[in-house]
């Protein structure tokens, strides 16, 4: 049977611990309601955008592309409501439309100045091996998912060495 000291150390214990809980579930909830404005701001710009575009009965190369940009804004916070894990790639998505959104909204290449055209062109073309590296880097070594305590199911490596990757 315990005694009251043991009782009384258990307890401190618990006390030491639910600091930190608290902590992990207001930041959980913050999470939550930050991704929800995130993605109601994302919702109500494309709106206001593809209305404008209707109101002007047209829509250029540079208006659709906008509207992709807001599709890959929209789907990386979908992405981060699942998997509580933000996808860096969509954030190069979005740097390479805009960059792609920036050429073509140019009026005339040719009248661009050579050094900007080249930086963008340049940029676009790292932002793509970025793109490359992190695509081959995901399939070749699984992401680790630490077992930290949280309101998500922790999962385990995939493979525990190179040769069980195979």
């Amino acid at each position: 049977m315990p005694t009251h000291l043991e009782n009384a150390e258990r307890g401190v214990r618990n006390l030491e611990h639910h600091p930190e809980r608290l902590g992990n579930h207001l930041v959980n909830h913050f999470q939550f309601v930050a991704l929800f404005v995130i993605g109601a701001t994302i919702v109500w710009s494309a709106a206001t955008s593809y209305w404008a575009m209707i109101l002007k009965s047209a829509a250029s190369v540079d208006d659709i592309l906008l509207l992709f940009i807001y599709l890959e804004l929209g789907a990386m916070v979908g992405i981060y409501f699942k998997t509580n894990r933000l996808p860096v790639q969509f954030l190069i998505y979005v740097a390479i439309t805009v960059m792609t959104r920036s050429l073509a909204s140019s009026l005339n290449v040719t009248d661009m100045p050579e050094l900007r055209l080249l930086s963008m062109t340049g940029a676009t073309l790292m932002l793509a091996l970025a793109v490359l590296v992190l695509r081959y880097a995901a399939h070749r070594f699984p992401p680790f998912v630490s077992h930290v305590e949280s309101d998500y199911p922790a999962t385990a490596p995939a493979a525990t060495t190179p040769s069980d990757r195979r």
